[in-house]
């Protein structure tokens, strides 16, 4: 969805937030990322309580711990319930993901080429390989669809970048690496912004990105 559609509706649908969410909302300095933020939280919590069948205010959140060293940082979650959930957002986009098993998306703006000559060296081999071998022009988008990839894996298994980004391929190109135990897909977004999900299990279809409305 896009946040300046909807930073009105938020702001008015605030209630909804908890004293933390709304703490953090009010945090921010620049109106932009408060709006970016409630837009997100709002539409997350109103989702929630849609697939709970419960009020959005009551949805409890939490972190599960961490599977590489145990701290409370790992995927979020609404403890006892089976409904999994991921959240990102950047620029003007904010994506949500659902589904009945782990799962992680994310959305990223497509960044500079000296931003991409500067944190590429953090990708996997192949990857730093691929985007190599693109010419210049190529290579902004190729990085973006490749980390976008990689934060929606890290994100669903629950590592997060606490897992070095080069420790998993996932691929800079046309499609997604094949991951074991996981449906990796791009996921269409708004020029400017590369999308991509990842559900374990290969049989779960990942959802679509509401980049329009």
């Amino acid at each position: 969805m896009r946040v300046p559609e909807h930073a009105a509706y938020a702001e008015a649908e605030r209630a909804v937030l908890d004293a933390e969410e709304r703490r953090r909302a009010d945090a921010f300095v620049r109106p932009p990322d408060r709006d970016r933020y409630q837009v997100a939280h709002v539409a997350l919590r109103r989702l929630l309580g849609g697939y709970l069948a419960t009020e959005p205010r009551s949805v409890e959140l939490t972190r599960e711990p961490c599977p590489g060293c145990g701290g409370p940082h790992g995927r979020p979650a609404v403890p006892g319930t089976p409904l999994h959930f991921s959240l990102s957002h950047a620029g003007d986009l904010v994506l949500l993901a659902f589904a009945p098993v782990p799962v992680g998306a994310d959305v990223e703006e497509v960044p500079g080429e000296r931003t991409v000559t500067e944190v590429a060296s953090a990708l996997h081999p192949g990857e730093r390989a691929e985007l190599a071998a693109l010419p210049a022009t190529g290579r902004p988008f190729a990085f973006t669809r490749c980390w976008t990839r990689k934060e929606a894996y890290l994100k669903a298994t629950g590592t997060g970048l606490s897992e070095d980004p080069a420790a998993t391929y996932v691929g800079a190109g046309p499609s997604p690496a094949r991951l074991a135990g996981w449906a990796l897909t791009d996921i269409p977004a708004l020029p400017g912004y590369a999308a991509a999900c990842a559900v374990r299990g290969t049989q779960h279809r990942p959802p679509a990105a509401d980049s329009g409305g």
